[in-house]
């Protein structure tokens, strides 16, 4: 059984810097990509930073430049360093993996719980 953890959220100031983990665990054939997605109240889910399996990255608008992900193939675990937090960055911040198990002959989609993230003065 495949488990995603996030770690990392917190109660930050404008223009702080935050760093959320997410560690994928289990029987895992092969990830094909993670990434990060967020959900503020009242709003949909959108995604923030994603990161596959041959390194190809994409970023949100809204965090270019601010936010980094990385990845550790090793730990099966991605990272997202947040930089020069701003108000609107508040939400809950979801882990998401495309992956393979091994009893599996196709990918899935895997979802974290969550870690909130909070940007306030």
């Amino acid at each position: 059984q495949v488990q995603l953890v996030e770690s990392g959220g917190d109660l930050v100031q404008p223009g702080g810097s935050l760093r959320l983990s997410c560690a994928a665990s289990g029987s895992i054939f092969s990830i094909n990509a993670m990434g990060w997605y967020r959900q503020a109240p009242g709003k949909e889910r959108e995604l923030v930073a994603r990161i596959t399996s041959d390194s190809r990255i994409n970023y949100a608008d809204s965090v270019q430049g601010r936010f980094t992900i990385s990845r550790d193939n090793a730990k099966n675990t991605v990272h997202l360093q947040m930089n020069s937090l701003k108000f609107e960055d508040t939400a809950v911040y979801y882990c998401n993996a495309v992956l393979r198990e091994r009893i599996w002959s196709t990918s899935n989609n895997y979802w974290g719980q969550g870690t909130q993230v909070t940007v306030a003065s």
